[in-house]
């Protein structure tokens, strides 16, 4: 059994802002490393399989640029997907396709599958899970489809919509973790870490005093 530290090292394999707030928010201070992989390279028809894909590689690419890999650092890298309608959404291609989504999905529900890989630096240890929240969305007017694509934020994530941000009023009721819906499921990290042999309380202690 590895002996406990207090310097585990949390590498973030992300550029999203939701997810960074949402470690902080639960005590962890990682590293930034976003991987900027060519995400169009992985293709699935299945939205579980393909979010895990697309963390692993994120996750594995970042392990590779490790200035001192070990396996007291671990690298974290996640991708979100929007199940809807028999389609595989990720983030919109442009104002118009967030349009055209909105129109669809309001009043109705889709499922976020947010895929995570969780790899040590030796690249040796890995583990990937994916966590499913099923999203009901409110049913808005027009009018408030085009202020709110207006504002830039759906172009920017998986769906086409947030939660924590100007989305919110959007979405009237998840079934599921809602961080889910951020990007990063905190219990499904507890639970990954444990496979790995470690507490997530061992990351509180890596924060900077």
């Amino acid at each position: 059994m590895r002996k406990k530290k207090n310097n585990v090292r949390l590498v973030l394999a992300s550029a999203s802002p939701a997810r960074l707030k949402s470690l902080r928010a639960a005590g962890i201070e990682p590293e930034v490393l976003v991987s900027g992989v060519d995400e169009s390279t992985v293709t699935s028809d299945s939205p579980e399989e393909l979010c895990v894909a697309l963390a692993r590689l994120k996750a594995r690419a970042v392990v590779d640029r490790l200035p001192d890999p070990s396996t007291d650092t671990l690298v974290l890298g996640c991708d979100s997907v929007l199940a809807f309608d028999g389609e595989i959404l990720g983030k919109p291609a442009d104002a118009a396709d967030a349009v055209q989504r909105w129109e669809r999905m309001r009043g109705r529900s889709g499922v976020l599958h947010s895929g995570h890989s969780l790899i040590d630096g030796s690249g040796e240890r890995r583990v990937d899970a994916v966590a499913s929240t099923v999203v009901h969305f409110a049913d808005i007017s027009d009018a408030e489809i085009a202020a709110y694509v207006a504002t830039g934020e759906p172009l920017a994530v998986a769906g086409a919509f947030t939660i924590d941000g100007l989305g919110g009023p959007f979405v009237e009721r998840i079934e599921g973790d809602p961080g889910t819906v951020v990007g990063l499921s905190l219990p499904l990290l507890r639970q990954m870490l444990a496979e790995l042999d470690i507490s997530i309380t061992e990351l509180w202690a890596a924060r900077p005093s």
